[in-house]
C-alpha cells in the first residue's frame, strides 16, 4: 500500500505534470504547422489551377481576334499585290502597244518621207530636161557653134547651181594630195615636178559628195 502511495505521488507530482503538458503542447504545434502547411499547399494548388484558369480564359479570346486579325491582313496584303501587279502588267501592255504603234508609224512616215523627197528632187530637174530639148531643137535649126556652147553652159551652170543647193559638190582634185577617201587612183605617171608628186595629176572622172558625205570617188592619176 505504501509502494502504491507513492507510486501515484510521484506520477502526480509538478515535474510529470509539466513533462506531460510539455509534450502535449509539442503534438499540438506539430499538428497545426501539420495543418497549416497542407492548407498553404491546397492554396497554392488552387491559386495556380485559378490563375490557369484565368490564363486560358483570356487568352483563348485574344488569341482567336489576333488569328484572325492576321489573316484578315494578309488577304488584304494578297489582293493589295494582286490588284498592283495587275495595273503594273496593264501599265507594261499599253505601253508595249503605244510603242509598237510607235514604231510603224516611224517607219512608215520615214518610207513616206525617202519617196516625197525623191519626187521634189525628181520635180526640180524638170526644167533642166526642158532645157536640155530646146538645146537639142536649137543644134538642128542654127549654124552657130557659139550661141550653142554657150546655151549648153548656162544649162550645166544650172544643173550644177541646183544640185548645190541640194548639198552635192563636185570634189577639187587637181593638185590635192591623194586621199584614199575621196580619190580613187586608176593610174601614175612620171612627173618631172617635184611638187606633183604623191598629189592628183589629172582628174578622169569627176567625184561628188552630199553634205561632206562622198557620193562618188573621183578617177584620178596620181604622179610619181
Amino acid at each position: 500500500m505504501k509502494q502504491e502511495t507513492e507510486k501515484e505521488y510521484l506520477e502526480t507530482t509538478p515535474e510529470s505534470v509539466n513533462k506531460t503538458n510539455l509534450q502535449d503542447d509539442a503534438e499540438k504545434t506539430s499538428e497545426n504547422f501539420a495543418q497549416s502547411d497542407n492548407m498553404s499547399d491546397d492554396a497554392k494548388t488552387d491559386e495556380k489551377i485559378k490563375e490557369k484558369a484565368n490564363g486560358k480564359a483570356d487568352d483563348s479570346p485574344a488569341n482567336d481576334s489576333a488569328s484572325e486579325d492576321k489573316n484578315a491582313e494578309n488577304v488584304s496584303k494578297e489582293r493589295s499585290a494582286e490588284e498592283k501587279y495587275a495595273q503594273l502588267n496593264d501599265a507594261h501592255l499599253r505601253l508595249m502597244a503605244e510603242f509598237d504603234n510607235f514604231r510603224k508609224r516611224t517607219l512608215r512616215e520615214k518610207a513616206d518621207l525617202i519617196k516625197s523627197g525623191g519626187a521634189t528632187v525628181l520635180t526640180n530637174l524638170l526644167p533642166v530636161i526642158d532645157d536640155f530639148e530646146r538645146a537639142l531643137g536649137t543644134l538642128n535649126a542654127t549654124e552657130d557653134i557659139t550661141s550653142v556652147v554657150e546655151g549648153v553652159k548656162l544649162i550645166y551652170d544650172k544643173f550644177t547651181g541646183y544640185l548645190s543647193q541640194q548639198g552635192v559638190k563636185a570634189i577639187d582634185a587637181v593638185g590635192q594630195p591623194f586621199d584614199t577617201e575621196l580619190f580613187e587612183a586608176i593610174a601614175t605617171i612620171p612627173t618631172p615636178d617635184e611638187n606633183m608628186i604623191g598629189n592628183v595629176f589629172d582628174c578622169v572622172q569627176t567625184g561628188y559628195t552630199l553634205y561632206d558625205k562622198v557620193l562618188r570617188h573621183a578617177k584620178v592619176v596620181v604622179g610619181e
